[in-house]
């Protein structure tokens, strides 16, 4: 069956900054992440980044942990149609407003192990445009994940510029490969329906799996 092609939001997004806070609950016991984001709402600034403690957020939210999630640019060129999969509710970090944007179901494991496979809760539409470069991993099936976002949280002097060579710093797992191309195509991830697939590498660069 063919999906409806989804409609564009918004372009122009790829080198655009943001910041997450991800909070962890134990709940029907297991782990389930709540992800809060400025995505469409402001870039992050970093004078108030600096000041978030995930510590006091976690007792704010009543969440067992939190997790500073950034700041992060986009490497993806556009967002689509979204359908609604999580309460619409906005927070106050520290003088950030940010929205919830997603929830990670996250079993027993509580994450933050590169390359572990994780599905998100999003109902999102992502665009890579025709022209543009991209980076992917490509694991032992020859599934693409092809990244939607860089993290400077770890290494604050990644560029996307610098990505190009982003695969001789990685620890991949055996039989996995890190590639750039350029799309001769526009490539769409359309998880409007469904969980979205995602990975982490070690940087904590995100990839989400295509089609």
């Amino acid at each position: 069956m063919t999906k409806e092609r989804q409609q564009r939001l918004t372009s122009d997004l790829r080198g655009v900054r943001y910041g997450e806070v991800l909070g962890v609950f134990a709940r029907n016991d297991e782990l389930e992440g709540e992800v809060y984001g400025t995505q469409m709402m402001n870039d992050c600034p970093q004078e108030l980044w600096e000041k978030l403690d995930a510590g006091e957020i976690a007792k704010d939210l009543g969440a067992l942990f939190v997790k500073l999630n950034g700041p992060r640019y986009w490497v993806i060129d556009g967002v689509g149609t979204k359908v609604v999969t999580v309460e619409p509710v906005t927070h106050d970090f520290g003088g950030i407003m940010m929205r919830r944007i997603a929830t990670v179901p996250l079993g027993k494991q509580p994450g933050g192990v590169p390359y572990m496979i994780r599905n998100v809760n999003r109902g999102a539409v992502f665009f890579w445009d025709a022209g543009k470069t991209v980076y992917e991993l490509v694991d032992t099936e020859g599934r693409n994940f092809v990244m939607q976002a860089y993290c400077v949280g770890v290494d604050a002097s990644l560029t996307e510029e610098s990505l190009s060579s982003l695969g001789s710093r990685l620890a991949l797992p055996e039989g996995w490969t890190f590639r750039t191309r350029v799309l001769e195509e526009e490539l769409v991830a359309d998880t409007s329906d469904h969980l979205a697939t995602v990975v982490q590498d070690e940087l904590e660069n995100t990839y989400t799996l295509t089609d």
